[in-house]
């Protein structure tokens, strides 16, 4: 896999917490470095330290050339570096928690609480989001500001516990449902929050109209020196709002394809039987998640600067390298066996994530090639499954004799369309043949939607032939007509076989 190549780390860093640094017990620093070094270790030499305790030259990562100086104020109390109380949006005072001296074990603790409270697809997932945490704390030093897309098939997965969770871990977290363009622009600043944006299937799901700016600020967001114009002000003059700021957000079904290529994916589902977390309550859940949040930033908050000059090596390339470049940033300056978990993470929920593509790709070529198939047999009320799947077959520069070990099946063929809400069902052809088959209007809703035809007119108004969404686990009504095509046990038209 290829390296990323080098960078310089983001122009316009801005460092408004901590930084003032405690003077090194040893003089031994890299040349053209500052003899200062921040009072927290990572790696070995940090394993163990106390509170009073001054960090030895050299050790944790080296700062790059010319990121060393103050970032910020902070109050040094006995050797142990206290970052100041902040002003902005949802950061919350008496951050008093010592450092620590282990990075790796102050992770450890995070992922362990964070596992406490939610139940995560996967242990790479449950490294992703402690990473993710983590790396709000150094947002400021980011050149990329990943997503987090919390999404589920169904509510009762765990999505909004993930967002309780991170909003007591993250740094100024600002949690909102169904927001607007107006106040992201007018929240995010040099010193941006933590955005945590719940029920986001009500800003993007079909019903919630048109949210492009909204679309935009986010995709805008996730690299830095990407703002947004507008015209502000009695004065109406063009205005340049910030727009980078990290943000998690959660809802039913995928998330817009912009946003889910720029975010780390959790795919949520129900608790088993036998998995067992622990009841979110404030009077105990707040106490313990703030504590270890506070000693995140007291860790994290004078190595912003260290952030900002690295450059670490990343398993994958392109945009997924920018989306996960910030948690792997984390990972090397905790050390231990943090910056493998993390790669391996990188490469396993990248993978998950490319297969889900395909799999969302081969549903719309499916598709495509079913209303191909009705148009060329004269869009006939319902096909047989097993005729459906023969013209599928027959289609030798399709995917489909290749699909599987021994190509597209009906059970395949099923699976593949359940996701729209189609399903076979038993009809009754000519002479009374009874037979499984699909019934064309089952399939109006997700054409129009996944695979609208650009050459087809738009319907007058009133027209009946217009495709409306189908309730939730429910096929539509059959049209009226000698050919029965509704569902078996249905009260309208006529009645199917059994």
């Amino acid at each position: 896999m290829k390296a990323s190549g080098a960078r310089t780390g983001p122009q316009d860093v801005e460092h408004p917490g901590p930084g003032r640094l405690v003077p090194s017990s040893k003089g031994d620093h890299a040349p053209g470095l500052s003899p200062l070094v921040p009072n927290v270790g990572t790696g070995p030499q940090g394993a163990g330290m106390k509170p009073g305790d001054r960090a030895a030259g050299g050790g944790g990562p080296q700062r790059a050339t010319g990121t060393d100086g103050p970032v910020g104020t902070e109050q040094v109390q006995s050797g142990t570096v206290v970052p100041d109380d902040g002003s902005g949006t949802g950061d919350r005072g008496g951050a008093g928690a010592e450092a620590t001296g282990d990075g790796a074990v102050l992770l450890d603790e995070l992922q362990a609480a964070i596992g406490r409270y939610v139940v995560l697809p996967s242990e790479e997932a449950l490294t992703a989001v402690t990473l993710w945490v983590a790396a709000s704390h150094i947002q400021p030093a980011l050149q990329h500001a990943p997503r987090l897309a919390v999404v589920g098939p169904t509510k009762g997965c765990g999505k909004s516990r993930v967002l309780d969770v991170l909003h007591e871990t993250v740094a100024q977290p600002m949690m909102t449902v169904n927001t607007s363009p107006a106040v992201v622009f007018r929240v995010i600043g040099k010193n941006p929050p933590t955005l945590l944006v719940d029920e986001a299937d009500t800003i993007f799901g079909p019903k919630a109209g048109e949210k492009e700016d909204l679309r935009g600020l986010l995709n805008a967001g996730h690299q830095r020196n990407r703002p947004a114009w507008r015209i502000s002000g009695p004065e109406h003059k063009p205005t340049a709002f910030p727009t980078f700021a990290m943000a998690a957000l959660a809802g039913i079904g995928d998330l817009p394809d912009t946003i889910m290529d720029r975010a780390v994916v959790l795919r949520m589902q129900k608790r088993k039987p036998g998995e067992r977390i622990t009841p979110f309550r404030s009077r105990y859940s707040l106490p313990e998640l703030h504590a270890v949040r506070d000693r995140l930033a007291a860790w994290l908050t004078p190595l912003r600067g260290t952030a900002a000059g690295l450059v670490p090596k990343m398993p994958v390339e392109d945009r997924a390298a920018d989306t996960w470049e910030p948690l792997v940033i984390v990972a090397d300056l905790a050390g231990g066996h943090w910056p493998t978990s993390a790669r391996a993470a990188c490469l396993a929920m990248t993978r998950h994530e490319a297969v889900q593509d395909e799999q969302t790709t081969l549903k719309t070529r499916l598709l495509r090639d079913v209303r191909r198939i009705f148009e060329q047999e004269g869009n006939k009320e319902a096909l047989r499954s097993q005729d459906l799947l023969a013209a599928l077959l027959a289609d030798a520069e399709s995917p489909w004799p290749d699909y599987g070990t021994k190509g597209l099946t009906a059970f395949h063929l099923s699976a593949l369309l359940r996701d729209f809400g189609i399903r076979p069902a038993n009809y009754r052809f000519e002479q009374g043949r009874q037979a499984k088959a699909y019934a064309r209007n089952q399939f109006l809703d997700a054409w129009a939607r996944y695979c609208p035809d650009p050459a087809q007119p738009a319907p007058a108004a009133g027209h009946e032939s217009t495709p409306v969404r189908p309730a939730q686990g429910k096929l539509p009504v059959p049209p009226t007509g000698s050919l029965p095509v509704g569902p078996p046990g249905g009260t309208v038209g006529p009645k199917p076989a059994r």
